[in-house]
């Protein structure tokens, strides 16, 4: 006897997994797909490539498997991403910004057209921001409204008030490394752990808003890290974690109950 993916047992998540009526099931009760964006990249020496795509996707599932009341679907992540001041270290993968940008917004378009109007991408990578938000901007002229951000914005305040050296998200620092011991502890080379909180802005801090276009200066020795990863713990990880998911799920039942956007809806583009 078929029984409904969503009805709290034994359901699916991840969109690659689904079968056809599923989708279809789906449909009827208006669904809300999130889409893990990331990237591969050096990480320290100590963590992984695949930092950026792990954090955003595991919330995304962690999330989708709470709300059982309404379909969530996590759809396959966007591994690769606009890192190319990382390509000085092995292991980096860069997409070209156009190329990024195009991938992304194909996705959207193609789950638009599949009939999922609710979207959310969710980012892990610093340098995927300013993009994923520009996708977001210009889909929604073709009638495609997504929310677009990264997973430290849900909790940016909280980074800094619980973090051992005021840091931010960072970069294989305190936050990145914490939340890798939560979820992949044996992933994490501890033996190789290292911290690089000597970050060489180049402009004093009333004019801090002045960046150039490349990060490779913000380190100074060269350790490709931004932060304390000395500062981690894996009950941090599971802290903000946590934290992140359930905001990440209140924004989720939110934007279920909101109507469906029309561009148009009030005429043409001038109005």
């Amino acid at each position: 006897m078929y029984r409904a993916s969503y009805d709290g047992s034994n359901k699916k998540v991840m969109w690659q997994e689904m079968w056809r009526h599923e989708f279809e099931d789906a449909l009827e009760r208006d669904p809300v797909v999130i889409v893990p964006v990331g990237s591969v990249e050096q990480h320290g020496p100590h963590c992984p490539m695949d930092v950026d795509i792990s954090a955003p996707f595991y919330m995304a599932v962690a999330v989708a498997q709470r709300v059982d009341d309404f379909p969530v679907i996590v759809a396959p992540p966007v591994w690769s991403g606009f890192t190319h001041y990382n390509m000085g270290f092995p292991g980096t993968i860069n997409l070209r910004l156009e190329t990024f940008q195009n991938l992304l917004a194909d996705i959207f378009r193609s789950i638009y057209a599949n009939g999922f109007k609710r979207i959310i991408s969710v980012n892990g990578h610093g340098g995927n921001a300013a993009p994923c938000r520009a996708v977001s901007w210009q889909v929604a002229e073709e009638n495609i409204f997504t929310l677009s951000f990264s997973w430290w914005d849900m909790v940016d305040k909280e980074l800094r008030e619980w973090s051992a050296t005021n840091e931010g998200v960072g970069h294989a620092g305190e936050w990145e490394t914490a939340v890798q011991l939560h979820l992949r502890e044996h992933l994490v080379d501890k033996s190789r752990i290292d911290s690089d909180v000597t970050g060489t802005r180049p402009f004093s801090d009333e004019l801090s808003f002045a960046e150039f276009a490349e990060r490779r200066r913000d380190t100074k020795k060269d350790t490709g890290i931004m932060g304390d990863a000395f500062a981690a713990s894996a009950e941090k990880g599971a802290r903000i974690f946590e934290l992140a998911c359930e905001r990440l799920e209140k924004l989720v039942r939110e934007y279920h109950e909101l109507p469906v956007r029309e561009y148009r809806e009030f005429g043409s583009h001038c109005i």
